[in-house]
């Protein structure tokens, strides 16, 4: 008579590194039920697919946008740009990268036919908002970040352009914008690639003296800005810094690092300087 063999264990048997998991939202220590994963972890990993594709493939509702800026006092009534890149659509826009760093041909002829006293000195600073890859982070990133840094730009009194808001665009149509308004320094808001744990991730590109042809080299980059991640309080007084750095030093890029303690400032928060910048102990 053959054996009987003994049962497979269908039960979830546990990492050991499970209590690591409280310090990090990647995906560590989920167990496995035999030789997979368990049924729990599988499902929430589809559902973090699915809303990442989601993120990428959602348009940018700019109404609502444009209601909230009004709302929030950020822009006035037809004051904001509204701009359209060089890729039609959203399938253009994800298979032709280059299309979504340069304006629609329309768009460059409306910002051409900007009043020239209003761009006769340039601004200090022109702010732009682009869907990216991800319009859910504009959506609930943008206005709240923008909030956040109005009191700081005010104080500075730096003139400001019109605010731009673009369709299907990617980091370096900011730098065609900024330079035909003529600002000195740029600050991009764009919807970042989504992750599995984060398809609502807003990037802040800065840049001294924007124009067509800018490398990475020469933008400064806060990502992250989420409420999970970089809260916009501490983005703002972040990018403020790095602006008032880019007008004092006029440079921006890897030649102008970030020296500041994005606690400082904000209730109940200890200072907390760059500890790659910190002197021996």
């Amino acid at each position: 008579m053959k054996p009987v063999p003994a049962p497979v264990p269908t039960s979830v048997i546990d990492n050991p590194w499970q209590q690591l998991r409280q310090f990090t939202a990647a995906r560590i220590a989920l167990g496995r039920s035999g030789v997979s994963l368990p049924t729990q972890p599988q499902l929430a990993f589809q559902l973090a697919h699915a809303r990442a594709r989601d993120a990428v493939h959602l348009a940018l509702d700019v109404p609502q946008l444009l209601q909230e800026l009004e709302s929030a006092g950020l822009t006035q009534a037809g004051e904001a740009l509204v701009l359209e890149s060089a890729a039609a659509d959203r399938l253009q826009y994800l298979q032709r990268p280059d299309l979504g760093r340069r304006l629609s041909d329309a768009s460059r002829g409306r910002l051409k036919a900007f009043p020239d006293e209003a761009m006769a000195h340039g601004f200090d600073l022109a702010v732009v908002v682009a869907d990216g890859l991800s319009a859910l982070a504009v959506a609930q990133q943008a206005v709240p970040l923008l909030r956040a840094l109005q009191p700081h730009l005010s104080a500075a009194q730096w003139s400001l352009a019109p605010l731009v808001i673009v369709r299907q665009g990617r980091v370096a149509v900011g730098d065609e914008i900024g330079q035909l308004l003529g600002a000195r320094a740029l600050l991009l808001l764009i919807g970042e690639r989504p992750g599995l744990s984060s398809p609502d991730s807003l990037g802040a590109y800065l840049s001294w003296m924007p124009r067509v042809g800018l490398t990475d080299a020469s933008r400064n980059c806060i990502s992250n800005i989420r409420p999970m991640g970089l809260s916009c309080e501490e983005a703002a007084i972040k990018v403020h810094y790095l602006i008032s750095e880019m007008q004092r030093r006029q440079l921006s890029g890897v030649l102008l690092k970030d020296e500041s303690s994005a606690d400082s400032g904000l209730p109940g928060k200890t200072a907390r300087g760059n500890f790659l910048l910190a002197g021996p102990s």
